[in-house]
């Protein structure tokens, strides 16, 4: 595949997303739109139907296939299966997992593996995000909710989009908090001057907010339970660091010198509706021994400053 990048101008503002392509590609509207529903056609790093409307300054990705489309292969792997049944699977992922892939993408993902084990996942996001429900970034760890089937996931999706499924983390930040909750209430869009990046800017955004309450308290750190309203690219990550506490050993977003690899940042509880029983189910994953070996070097700092 070949993954191709446009950042929508003024003339391709409020065009719906295919006849935006049209004139860009030597490919049919009708190809284009296979494209979309197939999930490789992505607006600020997120899968869109065709009557999307772009806006000027987003990032659109085209994953254009060469002649052999992407299929995505199950591979054998060792998963941490939270909950399982007929129509979901929750799985507490691994620092350094990615979700799904890439036309890029040249290492094992956690799609493939969950793929490998339950036979079949739900289609509605394409052929690159089989069964995907909500991301995690790579090096956060923690809870990840997948559909084996469209309805399942159709009803996940619904709960997600209407902010009626629960998703809190922990994350431990540079710096100590004084008040004991907060919340953050600031738009989140493409950092103007680095790409890679997501930033609080009124410029192309969407609004977003996180809410926290501080756990515990060390010398020079914050021990932080956050939740999410919305759920933007780096969310978390991007508010804790606009209000000065980034999350330590954030390679993107802490400038500080590292101790470990990835950002301290953990998925720790689900709640949502099960998309057949109708019923309210909560799931929680311990932090990892890496995150809590950390936690436990910074309580005998206190100690011994005592």
């Amino acid at each position: 595949m070949e993954e191709v990048t446009i950042i929508v101008d003024e003339q391709m503002d409020g065009l719906r997303i295919d006849k935006a392509l049209k004139g860009r590609f030597d490919l049919s509207r009708t190809k284009l739109q296979k494209l979309i529903e197939e999930g490789l056609v992505c607006v600020d790093d997120e899968p869109v139907k065709s009557n999307y409307k772009v806006k000027t300054g987003e990032e659109i990705t085209v994953d254009l296939p060469q002649e052999v489309e992407y299929v995505v292969k199950p591979h054998k792997m060792d998963l941490d299966i939270v909950y399982e049944d007929d129509d979901i699977i929750i799985l507490n992922k691994v620092k350094g997992m990615i979700v799904h892939p890439t036309a890029t993408t040249r290492e094992l993902t956690l799609v493939e593996g969950v793929l490998y084990h339950c036979g079949q996942l739900s289609d509605l996001n394409g052929v690159l995000r089989p069964g995907v429900v909500h991301r995690i970034d790579k090096d956060t760890t923690g809870l990840i909710i997948m559909a084996k089937n469209n309805q399942a996931h159709q009803f996940l999706a619904g709960q997600l989009a209407n902010h009626e499924m629960s998703r809190k983390y922990y994350a431990l930040v540079h710096g100590v908090i004084g008040h004991d909750h907060g919340t953050i209430d600031a738009p989140i869009g493409r950092d103007p001057y680095d790409r890679q990046k997501m930033a609080v800017t009124d410029k192309n955004s969407k609004d977003a907010v996180t809410y926290f309450t501080v756990v515990e308290r060390f010398d020079n750190h914050s021990l932080l339970e956050c939740s999410l309203k919305t759920g933007r690219t780096h969310q978390i990550r991007v508010h804790l660091e606009y209000i000065g506490y980034p999350v330590v050993n954030d390679p993107k977003y802490a400038f500080r010198k590292q101790k470990g690899d990835g950002q301290l940042l953990h998925a720790c509880e689900l709640t949502f509706i099960h998309p057949i029983t109708k019923e309210s189910m909560t799931v929680k994953a311990d932090l990892p021994k890496d995150f809590q070996q950390y936690l436990q070097n910074l309580r005998e700092e206190v100690v011994y400053n005592e």
